[in-house]
Formats: C-alpha cells, structure tokens, sequence
C-alpha cells in the first residue's frame, strides 16, 4: 500500500457543519454536499465537508489511501466533535493488496489498570457521561499505526487540513447528552496546539519515517501531553494515569470470517460484537431469501430470527479475547450452524433469550443473568484503484466531562460497554478492553474486495449491515439501491450500553414497508412498531473487482480531480 494512489473513498456521518479556511479568513457557508461519488481517480465521502476536503487535499498532494484516511480521521475529530474526538477509539479493518493480507488495528482503550479503580466500579457502576466511562484515548495510537504500517506521509502533512480548520475558530460549547457544555476555553485552539506538539516532535526525531512517527504516540502517550492529561483525570475525579496512557498500543490482530454464498466477509474480533454477523448469515444461507422476496413477511421474520439467536450468543460469550476464551471458532462451525438453524420456526417470533451451548454442541443453554442510548459514532471507509481496502468505525464522546484541561482533547464513555456482573465475560477488569458495537466490515469474492461497510448507530450497526450485506448478495442492489432500501431492526438483546434489558420480541419497521407485511409480523406474534427516522447511518462502497471502479454512498461526497 505504501506507493499506492487512486481511487479513495471516505465515508462518515453525524457530524456539525464546517468549512476548512486559512487562519483570518471570514467564516464561509459549508460547500454544497452530495452523497454519492463513483470514479477510479480518487473520491472522498464523509460527514462533514471539511474532513471531505482533508482526504481530498492529502490525495492531490500524492498520499495513499491510508494517508488519507488519517487525513480524514484528524479532520473528524475537528468536526465531529460530538461524535468522533482523538480521545475516543477507531477500530479499522484494512486490506494490504500487495501482500494479499487483512489485518485489524485494534484502536479500542482499555479500562484504568489500577485494582482500586476496578473495586469502585464493581460497588458503585459505570457512571455513564463522566470520566470515569472514559477508555484509555486509542484513535490517535491508531492514527499513528496507520501511518507507521500503511502509509507514505508524516504526520505533520496528514494534519495539517486540521490545523486549517482549528485555526478558523468556532464556538466554546457544544451540546451533549441535551445539555450545553460550555469549555470556557477556545478548545480548538488548544487543540490545534496540542496537535502542533505532536507536529514538533516528530519534525525533532532522528531515524526512519517510522520512528519519527513513533515520537509522535511518544509525546502523546509518555511524553508532557500525558502529563496534562493526568492533571485533568485527577481534577475530574477519574482512574486513568500515565501508566494507563505508556501501557497502551494499538494491537494488530487477525479478522475474524466466514463464508456467505461465494463471498468472505470480514469482521473485528470478539471484543466487539462484529462476529455476531458472521453468525447471522450463516444461519440465513440455509434459506432461499431471493424466493422469498424482499421485505416479505417471510424475509424480515427469517432475518430478525436469526439476527436474535446470533446476538444471544454474543451477549453470553463476547468479551476481550486477551481476558476469557471466547469459543468463536464453535460458534462459526458448521455443526454449530446445523443444530441452530431448526430453533428459527417461520409461522412463530421466539419471545426468549436463546444462546447456545458451543461446548457441548447443544442448541440452547440456560443464558447468565442479564442486568437488571444515545451514542456517538462515525465511520470510515477506504478504498483505492491497486485495490487496498480501509474499512472503519471512528466513534468517542457523548461525555460531559468537557475537555481535558488546556489540551483541547476530549474523551469518550466507552466503558459503559463493560458490566459489573461477576463471572461474566464482558465484566470491568483492570486493563481490558470493553466488548464494543463498533464493527467495520469487509467482503470479498475470489480473493478481491468487493464490499466495504461501516455504520453508525450502537447496538444496530450489525443489524444494519446483516441487511446491507444480503441486499448485494442476494438481491444484487447497487451501492445506492442498498443505501436508501427500508430496514427492520429488533432490540431483542441486553443494550451494550448501560446493560439495559432486552425488549423481548420487538419488531421496528421502516414506515415504508407496507401495512400488509406488518399484520403478518404481527399474527407470527412479532412486537411491531414503525417508525419513519433511522436507527443507523450506514455507508459503503462497492467495487467492480474487474474495473476497480467504486460506488460510494455516504453523507458528503467529492472527487478528486
């Protein structure tokens, strides 16, 4: 990847309006906004037109795809700052086409390593928006080993779109959790300085293009940024050190994949939920979905059913791999599969909790007890004409913490993802990584990429991409045609966030799908509500493996010239 320059894409959403400027200019209205792009020289999706015009800028100035989506990564957490910040976590699923290979940048923090902290969680919980949900900051380490493994560029010049934006100025408050939460600081402007540190110490380093960019992680991790961030953890009342920021690393690991009628689809690890997918459409291959038509009463009750048996699963099993032995390849195997697949019954909703027993190869076990949302996350997909494929899930914030002191760098909450139920798999120790819904996707057919995913919307971005991936594979949708079809989602499922209950048997069409199709839902004893807003924002690519043309669909799209 690291001589590759083509076509790019970039895809993200729920961001605020902005306009890169140089510094003095007067504030412009935001560029007109398209969210569509196909081409083979270069185009860039995102949330917002500025981190667009980041990616856009990188690629005129000759980076490569990964360049770029550092690029755009940095301009997000400009812009995005509500949803996506540098103190948050990115987990990327990248293809490297020269060596054949797909790896996963595993960019999620961990929980504080200190016992003591661990013992306050265990009696007092998670206190969602604080601090003290804050994760170990992992998007700028993966930002970092983005660069060091894939790409051509320093970090100075993949930043400095930011630096533009920053410099440009805005206000000291943003509204989080329906709240105002006033800085009382110019925060971009302090994040602009902290990220011209950053600059500073990679342009001081001796050695390699990548031990000038490991200076970089150094100042942030080791050096007088963690310093800062200490002072703030300490005044706000959180568990996080300087030993949890030297501790952390941004883990290359293997994908987890399976098969689905000829293609190979790709997730991350068990330590977010993005497995749980590949178990879903396991289940569905043994049904004829094209016969039964899309978004006939048949389709959505087939797809919802074994969405419902696959989540039990990950709610029983899932967890930081590195902490518990989580059975994933059992869960994936064919046997597994079989003994599954007859407890879908098509003329009947299941209204229970049914994970399955892996070990003992038995289609349903007594579950563990479940616990007696809003959400920020963005995405982020890559893609250029030597077929190197970016596929990631930016996410951070929805925190009233504010900012870290004088830093400018805001943090996420995304230790409400853990639990404090003793003898689970996903329970809060010290150091371990929460089992996160943040879950990019790739697939492939004969070896090439083909599909790219990532969606934004907690516990629904594997239902999301469950539909997405059956409206290409089994009713050949293009890009667009995918994007803009109705869905169905079911919260059949202990919430990610907050350990709330499930809604046993729950049913949300989109208001489109007719009322014909709703009565029946409802006669298989389906729980069945509509609504006309989304419950996830998805975007994708989808490439013409003969051509290497792409067809992105996203938020705000622009080409490259």
């Amino acid at each position: 990847m690291r001589n590759t320059l083509g076509l790019l894409v970039i895809c993200a959403v729920w961001a605020l309006p902005a306009r890169p400027q140089e510094a003095g200019q007067k504030r412009a209205d935001p560029p007109a906004q398209r969210n569509t792009a196909t081409g083979d020289k270069g185009v860039v999706v995102s949330g917002t037109a500025p981190a667009t015009a980041a990616g856009v800028r990188i690629l005129e100035q000759g980076g490569n795809a990964a360049d770029a989506g550092a690029a755009t990564l940095l301009a997000l957490s400009a812009t995005a700052y509500t949803v996506f910040c540098i103190g948050g976590e990115v987990p990327l699923i990248v293809y490297d086409a020269a060596k054949k290979d797909v790896k996963v940048l595993a960019g999620q923090g961990a929980a504080p390593l200190d016992p003591k902290a661990t013992e306050w969680y265990l009696q007092n919980g998670i206190p969602d928006g604080e601090v003290k949900a804050a994760a170990t900051p992992a998007a700028l380490h993966a930002i970092v080993t983005l660069l060091k493994m894939y790409g051509t560029k320093s970090f100075s010049e993949v930043v400095q779109p930011t630096l533009t934006i920053l410099d440009a100025g805005g206000p000291t408050s943003y509204r989080e959790a329906g709240r105002t939460i006033e800085t009382g600081r110019n925060w971009r402007g302090d994040l602009a300085a902290t990220f011209r540190k950053l600059a500073a110490a990679e342009a001081a380093a001796k050695g390699s293009r990548e031990q000038r960019l490991q200076a970089v992680a150094d100042r942030f991790y080791r050096g007088d940024v963690a310093q800062d961030l200490e002072k703030w953890y300490i005044q706000k009342g959180g568990f996080l050190r300087r030993a949890d920021l030297a501790a952390h690393k941004t883990l290359v690991e293997d994908p987890v994949h399976a098969s689905y009628r000829g293609y190979t689809v790709y997730k991350v690890g068990a330590w977010t939920q993005g497995p749980y997918l590949l178990e879903a459409l396991r289940l569905l291959e043994g049904f004829d979905l094209k016969a039964m038509g899309f978004l006939s009463p048949d389709y959505i009750h087939v797809v919802t059913e074994a969405t419902k048996l696959a989540v039990a699963d990950r709610d029983e099993y899932y967890a930081d791999p590195n902490f518990i032995e989580v059975p994933l390849t059992a869960l994936l195997s064919d046997r597994y599969t079989r003994i599954r697949r007859p407890l879908i019954d098509m003329k009947k909703a299941s209204l229970e909790i049914r994970p399955g027993d892996p070990y003992n190869m038995k289609p349903v076990k007594q579950l563990t007890s479940p616990s007696d949302s809003r959400r920020g996350t963005t995405m982020m997909c890559v893609a250029d004409r030597w077929g190197n494929v970016i596929a990631a899930t930016p996410s951070g914030l929805d925190s009233i913490a504010g900012v870290a002191g004088e830093t400018g760098i805001m943090h996420g909450t995304r230790l409400t993802s853990l639990n404090t139920r003793k003898g689970t798999p996903n329970v809060i120790e010290p150091g371990k990584r929460p089992r996160v819904t943040l879950s990019p996707t790739l697939i492939f057919r004969d070896g090439k990429p083909v599909v790219a995913i990532s969606v934004a919307g907690g516990d629904m971005q594997d239902e999301t991409a469950i539909q997405l991936i059956l409206d290409y594979a089994d009713f050949g949708m293009s890009a667009e045609q995918a994007y803009r079809a109705p869905r169905f989602a079911t919260f059949h499922f202990t919430s990610s966030f907050g350990q709330e209950k499930p809604k046993l048997g729950s049913l949300q069409l989109n208001s489109r799908i007719g009322n014909d199709v709703a009565e029946e839902l409802k006669r298989r004893q389906h729980d069945v509500t509509t609504t006309s807003t989304a419950n996830s924002w998805p975007v994708l690519i989808v490439i013409d493996p003969a051509t290497r043309t792409a067809s992105a669909v996203g938020t705000a799209a622009g080409n490259a010239p």
